[in-house]
């Protein structure tokens, strides 16, 4: 039985080694790196010891079988990874100013990124969490259509539906994201925005009150808000709880934000409450940041338990 599912795109991702070179400089880049928000998601699940699959799709092509074969190397559950033969894998271009703002080019619009199918029914039954990212949503309304499929399935198993917004404004193409994700947030149980995204669905400045009134609307019952070096907050029905950052030397922020997600669900599977939940989170993001592509951060049970219970490290407030 695998525990955690997510459903949407596999990229390769070609980066800038070097900050301030725009995307449209000649200039060199690295790569491929696996990656896709979803993917690195599963990645990260399954590297904290916990059974994850993913729903997706890859061409036959070098850039797919690298992909495939790093899953599978983490242990990541691949058997509803659709190879296509005569399609070119999903690619993101990525960019950093000198700010740590990102720019990115995406080329997946018709490849096998948005062509998965919904799941079939023998892979719903038992599901923990069924996990879905918004950007997955933005570059194919079929494809967004297939996610809300899945997401109605995995909900009438039992799963809780968690979303994290993950907005991407290089993918709306001038539709409105509020609208796009409103689907998922109807069977939403577990939120994890950024703070401009949270302002963005509920339409509201102030982090509590947004927060206060999506969970109203919604059948949410966390809303966990990601701040970057502010840490995170926790919104339960009760409570409000604040987590600092931890501490490390960022490399490359892209990919942070999904293993943070793929943390503070491992962290509810291993019985944690909600605020050391967080901070494992936290911790897993740090790792994250701390190494260049966007799945390559030293991550494991025991890294992240060194980096969370270490003397001096933060701690909830």
């Amino acid at each position: 039985m695998t525990q955690v599912w997510t459903m949407g795109e596999l990229l390769a991702e070609i980066m800038r080694p070097e900050r301030d070179v725009p995307l449209g400089r000649t200039g060199s880049f690295l790569g491929p790196f696996p990656s896709g928000a979803p993917g690195i998601f599963a990645d990260t699940v399954a590297r904290l010891g916990h059974s994850s699959g993913i729903i997706s799709a890859v061409g036959g092509d070098a850039f797919g079988m690298a992909i495939l074969d790093r899953l599978r190397r983490d242990g990541v559950r691949t058997d509803h990874v659709t190879v296509v033969p005569d399609r070119s894998t999903g690619v993101a271009f990525v960019a950093y100013d000198g700010s740590g703002a990102r720019s990115f080019i995406f080329h997946w619009a018709g490849t096998p990124a948005v062509m998965a199918g919904v799941p079939p029914r023998e892979i719903v039954d038992g599901a923990a969490f069924f996990h879905v990212m918004g950007c997955s949503l933005m570059a194919d309304a079929g494809f967004a259509g297939r996610i809300i499929e899945a997401v109605e399935s995995f909900a009438a198993g039992g799963a809780e539906v968690t979303f994290d917004p993950n907005v991407r404004t290089e993918l709306l193409g001038g539709g409105s994201a509020a609208a796009m994700v409103a689907p998922i947030l109807e069977r939403c149980s577990i939120l994890l925005p950024g703070a401009a995204e949270l302002r963005l669905l509920a339409g509201v400045d102030d982090l509590d009150d947004a927060a206060a009134a999506l969970m109203r609307r919604y059948p949410i019952r966390l809303t966990v808000v990601k701040l970057g070096r502010a840490g995170c907050r926790v919104y339960t029905d009760q409570r409000r709880i604040d987590i600092p950052a931890f501490e490390v030397e960022e490399v490359d922020p892209t990919g942070a934000g999904d293993s943070f997600d793929a943390g503070f669900l491992c962290g509810l599977l291993d019985g944690e409450p909600p605020e050391q939940a967080a901070r494992l989170a936290a911790a897993a993001g740090a790792l994250n940041a701390a190494a260049f592509g966007p799945m390559e951060g030293n991550i494991s049970p025991a890294a992240v338990a060194r980096l969370r219970d270490a003397p001096g490290s933060s701690s909830a407030t």
